[in-house]
């Protein structure tokens, strides 16, 4: 290390990716300095609840058996709302051990002091005003206080990201780019969620909800909004929220939190948060971009990970893994740089080289187009085809003193006739075109 430096690597932001890149350097015997401007770990705690295994295992390998989780989520569901029902999907595993459900000040927390433990030096309440440069390179980072100096500054510091925007890194923001987040955690007795969710008192197990739809109609405009929801459990309080993208709220003129009113008030979701108390509520920009929208990785001396990278398939409702794995390369990617006193951007290119070889860029490229359809086919899959689900289910279950070829016909014919087939026919072109890039993959 150049007499130059006084470390060897600064991570900027203390979430899941900035912590995963400080341990893997530190615990190669690197030093490394970890700033974060919150006051300590975990208190932008915006993310649902769920932390995966495998992207656990691959930081903290054994370490996970420790992890201070408060049920392990083996039931998955996915509704289809109208403004009165819903045709549910649900997933059980019972022997399942692939996602905890978890506050993120208890996940952060935990994984700051393994951070620790491996000699990472963590410094919370330090605002990084700006990167020091020197010879068309990064070389360190100017905080509010003082100067660190490093050869290699990893940016870790959310969706918004100043620093990588500053440097030149990705373009200015656009809302299309993004999805306004709205959650509550709501507080109920434990025995009260386990009648509920029909749950063991040993938190063994928990339960994930996904809802899609969007005709509530109490809403002004809210008909043509692409949103997705989720419920999650934990030991004594449940987490719900919404995502809505940042352009369609302003079309249509919404308020995040008047959107989320609505979710809470639906006939189906409302008895499984009734006589709760509200005890938190946050919101938070997540990056929406995709893999057509990355911005540059790397540079002279710096590398770019988890949101601040706009890695997230919010599809899957994936982010803590991308961020934990993401976190991981970058450190590794450090380490080479390192060893071979090269800190270029034609050597620190190694670290999309192992992006690409991860699932991280797999599924990102596979979900290039989804969320680009799925938003020009908001009425489709939010309005028109869960009410049509809805009126099959109707026929199915109900006793109507009315042959049932009949129901089924009149079904199919008002199927055709209130969908002109340049509709549908874009419609299955769309979900196709779906299909076929998640299968094909890359």
């Amino acid at each position: 290390m150049s007499n130059d430096f006084n470390t060897d690597v600064i991570v900027v932001g203390a979430g899941p990716a900035g912590i995963s890149a400080a341990i893997e350097v530190a615990k190669n015997g690197r030093k490394v300095v970890l700033l974060e401007r919150a006051q300590y770990p975990g208190s932008k705690n915006m993310f649902g609840g769920a932390v995966y295994h495998k992207a656990l295992e691959a930081v903290f390998k054994d370490k996970v058996s420790e992890l201070p989780y408060e049920r392990i989520i083996n039931e998955h569901t996915y509704s289809f709302l109208t403004e009165d029902s819903s045709v549910d999907l649900t997933y059980k595993n019972n022997s399942s051990k692939n996602a905890y459900a978890i506050k993120r000040f208890n996940l952060e927390h935990w994984m700051i002091e393994q951070a620790k433990q491996q000699g990472v030096y963590y410094s919370p309440n330090t605002l990084v005003k700006k990167l020091i440069q020197k010879n068309d390179c990064t070389v360190g980072v100017e905080t509010e206080y003082e100067q660190y100096f490093a050869p290699i500054v990893i940016l870790a510091d959310g969706v918004n990201s100043l620093l990588a925007k500053k440097l030149g890194l990705r373009e200015n923001f656009k809302s299309k780019d993004f999805i306004l987040s709205a959650k509550e955690v709501i507080k109920l007795n434990k025995k009260t969620i386990e009648q509920r969710f029909n749950l063991k008192e040993d938190l063994s197990n928990g339960v994930n909800k996904q809802y899609f739809g969007s005709d509530f109609g109490s809403l002004k405009g809210i008909k043509n909004l692409f949103m997705m929801s989720y419920l999650y459990t934990f030991k004594d309080s449940i987490s719900i929220g919404v995502g809505v993208n940042l352009e369609d709220l302003a079309k249509t003129k919404l308020n995040i939190n008047e959107v989320l009113d609505e979710v809470k008030k639906h006939p189906n979701i409302a008895p499984l948060i009734a006589e709760g108390q509200l005890v938190e509520y946050s919101a938070h920009l997540i990056p929406e971009g995709g893999f057509k929208n990355l911005p540059k990785l790397t540079s002279n001396g710096v590398l770019i990970a988890g949101d601040a990278a706009g890695f997230v398939n919010s599809v899957h409702f994936e982010g803590t893994n991308f961020a934990l794995i993401s976190g991981k390369l970058a450190g590794e990617t450090a380490l080479i740089a390192l060893d071979d006193n090269d800190f270029r951007e034609s050597k620190l290119a190694v670290y999309k080289d192992k992006l690409e070889e991860s699932f991280i860029l797999k599924d990102l490229y596979s979900y290039r187009n989804v969320i680009d359809l799925l938003h020009y086919r908001a009425n489709s899959l939010s309005v028109y085809y869960p009410n049509k689900i809805k009126e099959f289910f109707e026929i199915v279950t109900g006793v109507s003193c009315c042959s049932k070829a009949v129901e089924f016909r009149q079904f199919l014919f008002n199927f055709i006739k209130n969908r002109s087939i340049m509709e549908l026919f874009k419609d299955i072109a769309a979900f196709f075109k779906c299909a076929v890039d998640v299968l094909l993959g890359k």
